[in-house]
């Protein structure tokens, strides 16, 4: 199974980052928190597998759409 993007839903900017490249998430789990319009979004592993790379640092604008992480099944 190939590599899976995650991808920001909203534009905002990264807060805090949670996982590095190496960990091993599950379906579900916090990956790190986007803030926009001064609420926290949490971006979630849409798979359970080993975080690749992760491709924002914190305080980095992101838009919608944008790849913020890459897992591997």
């Amino acid at each position: 199974m190939a590599n899976q993007e995650i991808k920001s839903e909203v534009t905002g900017t990264v807060w805090k980052i949670e996982c590095k490249a190496g960990d091993r998430v599950a379906e579900g789990d916090v990956l790190m928190i986007l803030e926009s319009m001064k609420m926290e979004i949490p971006v979630e592993a849409t798979l359970a597998g080993e975080i690749v790379e992760i491709t924002v640092q914190v305080d980095q604008p992101v838009a919608e759409g944008d790849v913020v992480c890459v897992v591997r099944p």
